[in-house]
């Protein structure tokens, strides 16, 4: 029987829809096998600073195993996540073809290896970058060496977005070798539309403290130094004053950076600034709703899915041009701004540039329209697409 293995280090909200997807709608039998199942026992996150456990449904609609579990001393972090017991779990359930989700962590390197060894083909789709930390040239020339060999031992690649088809072609790998499964968020949890908007808005707004005449500037992920949110802070300090002071900052998210941004935001001139802390995946919809803007600073990003969030509930976003979703998802002027990685002036201007977009139905619109492209269905036709080229038979339902 025709079965796909995906291996894991642990359910992820955004992955697991996908496989759900190809089980359901494209009639692939999927079983995935995790190296643990910390993010549904609940775990506590380094970077978040926090203890939470998704409360978003990851597991069903596909079959799913564990190596570890953390009621049995299992690992507590991806990091953590061994391949102990891969081997044998992948003779007992016998897949036709096995995909891989990257080589970070080491689970995910140890796995590719394991893959290999089983002898079926091997489907790689994992977060893909040129922009790797700083390394000396001996060792930048060892990594694309060894991610070409990793790329030609592969059957199918599959890029999530345009610079990761870039970075599979200037290692080498041929356009037939190649196939699109955007990278997504599931909308289920979601209040996306217009009329969710109306209805979300001014009450969020009010718990808030905040005015109609205030824009929002949204900032959500982990407070740490390679999400920028300090840079994000200090432009708008730099904007012209009446600028500044109609703005009100809302931070989604913890770490480690929290009283370093409440003390720049005291610093003259002062930034309005709250913390929301964590929040679930149910509920993102009513920030999303309050806000004006969502701007992704990062110093380094492979992609950014809170774009997507952002995009599929109308709300433009300013981002930096070393997120990896930049050229895909945000058009100037349309979907929002990109600025030059690092610079406050820069951040500066694509902030103004960006409020004016704010409070447009059009503008909405057009962001929601964006993600057509970019869904759960779509991700999960590229991996089908791939599975059926690999394994030699023709599909059941149409991939169109």
């Amino acid at each position: 029987m025709p079965m796909l293995a995906v291996l894991e280090t642990h359910p992820i909200q955004y992955r697991a829809p996908v496989y759900r997807e190809l089980q359901q709608r494209f009639n692939i039998p999927v079983t995935v096998i995790y190296g643990s199942d910390f993010s549904v026992a609940g775990y506590r996150d380094m970077e978040f600073g926090t203890t939470f456990a998704w409360d978003s449904d990851l597991l069903s609609g596909y079959t799913s195993c564990f190596l570890s579990r953390v009621a049995q001393g299992g690992a507590c972090s991806a990091q953590a996540a061994t391949t102990r017991g891969l081997s044998r779990a992948l003779q007992k359930i016998a897949p036709t073809a096995i995909m891989v989700v990257g080589y970070s962590p080491r689970f995910h390197q140890r796995a590719i290896f394991h893959a290999w060894q089983h002898g079926s083909p091997v489907i790689f789709r994992g977060e893909t970058t040129e922009r790797a930390r700083a390394q000396s040239p001996v060792r930048m020339w060892a990594r694309r060496r060894a991610l070409r060999w990793v790329y030609r031992s592969c059957a199918k690649l599959l890029y999530v977005g345009q610079a990761s088809y870039q970075h599979f072609r200037r290692l080498g790998c041929d356009d037939e070798k190649l196939i699109f499964s955007p990278y997504c968020v599931d909308t289920t949890p979601f209040q996306c539309d217009e009329v969710d908007r109306q209805r979300l808005r001014p009450h969020a707004r009010t718990r808030l403290g905040l005015t109609k005449a205030q824009k929002v500037i949204l900032f959500s992920g982990k407070l740490y130094q390679g999400k920028g949110p300090h840079l994000l802070i200090r432009a708008i300090k730099a904007l012209p004053t009446k600028s500044r002071e109609s703005i009100s900052v809302l931070i989604m998210g913890s770490g480690e950076m929290q009283e370093t941004l409440e003390d720049l935001a005291r610093c003259s001139p002062q930034v309005h600034i709250r913390f929301l802390g964590f929040q679930n995946q149910t509920q993102l919809s009513q920030y999303y709703h309050a806000s004006d803007l969502l701007a992704l600073p990062s110093l380094s990003e492979t992609w950014g899915l809170v774009v997507n969030e952002a995009l599929h509930h109308g709300l433009p976003c300013i981002v930096s041009d070393a997120v990896g979703c930049a050229r895909d998802l945000v058009d100037p002027g349309l979907t929002g701004d990109v600025f030059e990685n690092g610079s406050i002036h820069s951040l500066a201007s694509a902030l103004e540039r960006g409020l004016a977009l704010a409070g447009r139905p059009e503008i909405r619109a057009a962001c929601r329209e964006k993600m057509s492209g970019f869904t759960v269905a779509r991700a999960a036709q590229g991996i089908a697409r791939a599975y059926w080229n690999v394994v030699g038979e023709r599909p059941g339902v149409p991939l169109t």
